[in-house]
């Protein structure tokens, strides 16, 4: 397994940005389809944003559709989750996730589908 470490979470007022990094060791990074997913307090874990192993394919959730951009760079083993225009519904844990599989667009957003987990970082966005 591949081990992860988020980090770039904060505070932010709304309308603001942050970029949440996601850091990889272990083994072969540019091997795992990469997710971002985030828990709110009282809330189920929900999909945020997937992106290929080769970064050509991506997926967002509709709430975060157009404001987020997940990214990665294999060269170094580094997942990125450019979040813009935040708005205080996206205050939440969040937490990046690595997957050894073959990539498939439905089963991609269900958090079963992901093997390795970070601890996560917390985003909170004021009003």
């Amino acid at each position: 397994q591949v081990q992860l470490v988020e980090s770039g979470g904060g505070l932010v007022q709304a309308g603001g940005s942050l970029r949440l990094s996601c850091a990889a060791s272990g083994r072969t990074f540019s091997r795992y389809i990469m997710g971002w997913f985030r828990q709110a307090p009282g809330k189920e874990r929900e999909f945020v944003a997937v992106i290929s192993a080769s970064g050509g394919t991506t997926r967002y959730a509709d709430s975060v559709k157009g404001r987020f951009t997940v990214s990665r760079d294999n060269a170094k083993n580094t997942e990125y989750l450019q979040m813009n225009n935040l708005k205080p519904e996206d205050t939440a844990l969040y937490s990046c996730a690595a997957a050894d599989r073959i990539w498939n667009s439905i089963a991609t957003i269900r958090p079963s589908y992901f093997n390795s987990w970070g601890q996560g970082t917390q985003v909170t966005v004021s009003s």
